[in-house]
């Protein structure tokens, strides 16, 4: 049984801008590429989930294998694959993640083309909180080295029609944040219980 965004208490994120993001030295670490509208304009997936708790997963996942993890928001772009490549390439470890404020995800590597990836998580009305932890923990995964089995996902060929017209609004608003001059910048982020 999986859990869904009504089963857990609402979590808020605070994300403030520390400056350009520059390339690790850490070799066990992994970069989470954040869009530009993710916690911002945005704050919640396309299935509802609070984008909180998504950061609060990932993070989770990461952290039980024992990796460290930056977070960069890519404010210049909303490319699922230029995210989490850049992400990749800022990382120590040569692994990045890239999340889009809709929730679609991958995991990429430095040395892998743009348009390749280690995992692609397309169908982003069907991934749960579960699912983005397993995202985390897999990116630290390939950060150690390790070869892990892909994050199982579920396959929904009506996902598509259902969500299609939502998901295309929600890029499109999402490309008008996009800040053309503004780069990679290093983010702390802060979760909190909503209402603490």
């Amino acid at each position: 049984m999986t859990s869904t965004e009504t089963d857990r208490p609402e979590r808020t994120a605070e994300i403030t801008e520390k400056g350009p993001a520059g390339r690790g030295e850490r070799e066990d670490e992994v970069v989470l590429g954040i869009s530009p509208a993710f916690c911002s304009f945005f704050t919640k997936t396309i299935s509802n989930i609070p984008l909180a708790e998504v950061l609060r997963e990932v993070m989770a996942g990461v952290e039980e294998q024992g990796v460290s993890l930056r977070i960069v928001r890519v404010k210049d772009s909303s490319d699922l694959a230029k995210i989490a490549h850049r992400a990749a390439r800022l990382s120590g470890s040569g692994i990045g993640v890239g999340i889009l404020s809709r929730g679609t995800s991958m995991i990429h590597q430095k040395d892998l083309a743009k348009l390749s990836n280690l995992e692609l998580f397309p169908q982003a009305p069907l991934l749960t909180p579960e699912t983005f932890r397993a995202i985390g923990s897999n990116a630290a995964q390939y950060a150690k080295g390790e070869s892990p089995a892909p994050v199982p996902v579920q396959n929904d060929f009506m996902a598509r029609p259902r969500y299609q017209a939502k998901a295309a609004l929600l890029h499109l608003k999402e490309t008008e944040m996009i800040e053309p001059d503004g780069g990679i910048v290093e983010v702390d982020v802060s979760i909190r219980r909503a209402g603490s």
